[in-house]
C-alpha cells in the first residue's frame, strides 16, 4: 500500500487539531499548515474534504479555524483515509471481490480481500483519539513489534 501526501497529510491535521482540540479551541490553517509544513494552498482542499465528510467543522470570522465533528475516539483513521482517497484497498478502481478473475487467478482476487480485511483491522480499529493519545490498539502495537517491521523491503 501506498499512502499518498494528501491521506498523510490529512491524518497529521487531524491529529494535531484533535491534540488542541480539548479544550473546544479551533486550530487555523495557517497554524497546520506551518506546525506541519504542509503547503497552504494543498491543505486547503484536504481540509474541504475533511469538513464534507463531517471529520471536521470549519467555524468562519477572526476567531475561525477547524475543529473535529465528533469525538476523537469516534474517528477512525480509516475514517480519514476513505474520506480523503475513497474505499480501501481497490484493485485498477473497483472493489476486488467485483473483478471477473480467470480460475487459475482466484488466489491473486483472494490475496487482495485479505489486505483489505487486514487494512481495515488496523485502520478501522485505530482511532484519532488513539494516535493523540500514543496509546495505540493491541494490533498495531503487536504488528510494530515484529522482525523487520520497521525496515524496508
Amino acid at each position: 500500500m501506498q499512502v499518498n501526501a494528501r491521506v498523510d497529510y490529512a491524518l497529521r491535521a487531524v491529529v494535531q487539531i484533535a491534540s488542541a482540540g480539548t479544550d473546544g479551541g479551533v486550530t487555523t490553517k495557517r497554524e497546520l499548515s506551518t506546525s506541519q509544513h504542509i503547503p497552504a494552498r494543498f491543505l486547503e482542499n484536504i481540509l474541504l474534504q475533511l469538513v464534507r465528510s463531517g471529520i471536521l467543522i470549519a467555524t468562519r470570522g477572526s476567531q475561525g479555524g477547524y475543529s473535529l465533528g465528533r469525538p476523537a475516539a469516534e474517528i477512525s483513521v480509516a475514517d480519514v483515509v476513505r474520506a480523503i482517497d475513497g474505499p480501501l484497498a481497490g484493485v485498477r478502481g473497483a472493489p476486488p471481490e467485483q473483478i471477473d478473475y480467470p480460475e487459475t487467478s482466484r488466489s491473486v482476487q483472494a490475496i487482495w480481500i485479505a489486505l483489505r480485511a487486514s487494512m481495515r483491522t488496523v485502520l478501522e480499529g485505530t482511532s484519532v483519539e488513539a494516535l493523540v493519545t500514543g496509546d495505540l490498539p493491541d494490533v498495531a502495537e503487536e504488528l510494530l513489534g515484529r522482525p523487520g517491521a520497521w525496515e524496508r523491503r
